[in-house]
């Protein structure tokens, strides 16, 4: 959920930079009115002059800063590209058969399964589970819609006496670390007469 909405933050931002340069070439281009502080006057005038594009260029300093800064913009692209491909959810987990073999199990039909146990919770609407971690350590978080008149002690009891501990048995792992999360589902006042 984090990177989408880096990602949207991103690309919106980019566009905005692109279309306010782009209408200030425009601006030029097409001779309109621009006020007098506008970087380009009219259709006749350069982006970058002569002078601007060759003013740094016997400076010293001016290639390593160019390629360190070049060398940054390449890193940060390629460390988002690599977080585009990351999963945020468990695609699987291990399960000791007891024989020496292993069995993996869908990290969403473990989410599901979870989810389909607090769902008969009385008081519970929607429960969302996802995985994350290890195949062989998973941990999970849990986010339990309460109707008003549940209550949150008997939520999180039944939550971890029997969906964890079923989820636990069935994948014969000792522990699954869980973070819950508790919201109240939005509802109309009752009116009375």
């Amino acid at each position: 959920m984090k990177l989408r909405r880096f990602n949207r933050g991103l690309l919106g931002l980019a566009g905005l930079v692109l279309l306010l340069g782009g209408g200030a070439v425009l601006a030029a281009g097409l001779d309109l009115a621009v006020p007098s502080w506008w970087p380009w006057s009219g259709p006749d005038d350069v982006l970058l002059t002569r002078a601007q594009r060759q003013r740094w260029r016997d400076e010293g300093w001016w290639w390593p800063t160019v390629i360190a800064v070049l060398g940054i913009v390449v890193l940060l692209a390629l460390a988002w590209l690599v977080a585009q491909f990351r999963r945020g959810r468990l695609a699987e987990v291990l399960v000791d058969t007891g024989d020496g073999e292993d069995a993996v199990v869908r990290g969403s039909a473990l989410e599901h399964v979870v989810a389909a146990d607090v769902a008969t919770l009385e008081g519970v609407a929607k429960p969302r589970v996802s995985l994350r971690g290890k195949r062989t350590a998973p941990t999970a978080r849990v986010l339990l819609l309460l109707e008003p008149y549940a209550a949150p002690r008997d939520a999180l009891t039944a939550l971890t006496d029997e969906a964890l501990r079923h989820a636990r048995t069935s994948t014969g792992l000792p522990s699954i670390p869980t973070e819950a999360r508790l919201r109240a589902v939005k509802h109309h006042a009752r009116r009375v007469t």
